[in-house]
């Protein structure tokens, strides 16, 4: 198995300007393309855009969404992977023959649609529909898997991914710089985008911090680590409807260590070259092997329900 190099890119996208957005995906993949990149993940809807779908009706959704992968998004994609020879990750609303609709995410190369993932999880809209397959296909002879955001926060969909053979995991998000739970935790002022090169100092700080970057270090890292796999974490810059993002788009080694990371407050990407050996001298790939599947299958197979039971009974 070869080195591949792989970018990961951050843009701003806008609302439901399939052309506008499609049109940024098409120069970061020719740049990429350029500069040695094999392929190229684009974020969470980075076709449609996220956020802005929070109040569509389902009418509305319908008209957004698109057949897959005979759509005309997925058919430019196609284009551009053929035009620039680079296999191309983006993502959008799908729409099935049923009008059941899904957060998917595609990879396409010069041959047309090469795998198609539905969001596990998905929450913007209460009209979508959660996808029930993982997803594991091969990309210039590497094993790749795709996990779509909130997917990645379970930490069974990675581990179970890592089990079907993926050796890079793709996750595209559309996150951070919302109010939570967490500490730290918050909107940054979107005040601030409209000068960010006179803010860029400000605006760097907030990114990094607990609302953005800093949060993201506590697990990120964790998921290559524990599992092995090349991470590929792709997020946008700037506005997302009412909501502003901190991009920080990288590429994680099977350590957990950053290769290569967006760092301005601009469209831009990223690459990084991946080594097979990486893969196998990780210490991941041992805890993998050591794992006794017999101690814990019934517990982790449970239902939320039985699972709080085995703990009550432990306790008494």
């Amino acid at each position: 198995m070869k080195n591949i190099k792989i970018a990961s890119a951050q843009f701003e996208n806008r609302s439901g300007d399939k052309a506008y957005n499609l049109s940024v995906i098409e120069q970061l993949s020719k740049d990429a393309a350029a500069q040695g990149a094999e392929a190229i993940a684009f974020h969470e809807c980075s076709i449609t855009g996220y956020t802005f779908a929070r109040p569509l009706s389902k009418a509305q959704m319908l008209d957004l969404a698109e057949f897959i992968p005979d759509g005309p998004s997925v058919q430019r994609l196609t284009e551009l992977a053929k035009k620039y020879n680079i296999a191309i990750l983006a993502g959008l609303f799908e729409k099935d023959e049923n009008d059941n609709l899904f957060k998917a995410y595609v990879c396409v190369d010069h041959s047309g649609l090469v795998a198609k993932h539905r969001k596990l999880h998905p929450f913007i809209n209460p009209h979508l529909t959660a996808g029930n397959e993982y997803t594991v296909f091969e990309l210039y002879g590497w094993k790749c898997g795709i996990l779509i955001c909130y997917d990645n926060n379970i930490i069974e969909n990675v581990r179970a991914t890592t089990l079907l053979g993926a050796q890079v995991i793709f996750m595209p998000h559309v996150t951070m710089c919302t109010p939570s739970t967490r500490p730290g935790a918050g909107f940054v002022d979107a005040e601030l985008w409209k000068d960010k090169q006179a803010n860029q100092e400000v605006l760097r700080a907030e990114f990094d911090g607990l609302k953005g970057r800093e949060w993201l270090m506590k697990w990120l890292p964790a998921r290559a680590y524990d599992n092995a796999i090349y991470a590929v974490f792709a997020n946008p810059i700037g506005m997302d409807d009412d909501q502003l993002k901190n991009g920080c788009s990288m590429i994680l080694d099977p350590f957990g260590g950053l290769m290569a990371e967006c760092r301005s407050l601009e469209n831009e990407f990223v690459i990084a070259e991946l080594n097979p050996e990486a893969l196998t001298m990780a210490g991941g790939s041992r805890y993998i092997q050591a794992r006794r599947p017999e101690l814990y299958k019934d517990i982790i197979a449970a239902d939320h329900e039985s699972n709080q039971q085995v703990s009550w009974l432990k306790k008494n």
